[in-house]
């Protein structure tokens, strides 16, 4: 059965899904990203365009956070993205103190969901088909470009 709650975060991760969507569209890594306020309210979207910009920055977490503007405060605000973000991106959830962190899947790549939990983030894992088959699909076409992404050696 799906809890309300629930069903608004599904709601928010359909933004982040469209975003890895036209990242993959753009012939990008398909991750994307949104940042709510608890209250729903989208405040920016973002994806990873990290191969087409040639920026190995722009994942998508940081282009929805960049995207958002300055804020006063970012203890009531909602990331959602649509893979468990990396080191890098997990930082970044905790420097600013984002009060909730909601994932699509965490299967594909684990990234830093324990560390976030551990330092008072309210993380939610929907582990959500589409974004789990959509990554594992590109990882397996894009073995180099996936192992960039994440910091890994090339397997080239």
């Amino acid at each position: 059965m799906q809890t309300h709650e629930n069903s608004i975060y599904r709601h928010m991760l359909s933004i982040a899904l469209d975003e890895a969507r036209l990242g993959l569209a753009e012939g990008g890594i398909p991750i994307g990203a949104a940042l709510f306020h608890k209250d729903g309210t989208l405040l920016s979207r973002g994806h990873n365009r990290r191969v087409q910009e040639g920026d190995p920055s722009i994942h998508g977490e940081t282009d929805a956070f960049r995207r958002a503007g300055r804020q006063h405060s970012y203890r009531d605000l909602v990331m959602v993205t649509t893979l468990a973000p990396c080191w890098y991106c997990s930082g970044l959830v905790r420097q600013f103190q984002i009060g909730t962190l909601v994932v699509g899947e965490s299967r594909n790549f684990p990234g830093g969901l324990d560390w976030l939990r551990e330092h008072g983030t309210h993380v939610i894992d929907l582990d959500d088909q589409e974004c789990t088959d959509m990554l594992a699909r590109f990882i397996l076409e894009n073995p180099t470009v996936w192992n960039e992404d994440i910091g890994e050696p090339s397997l080239a």
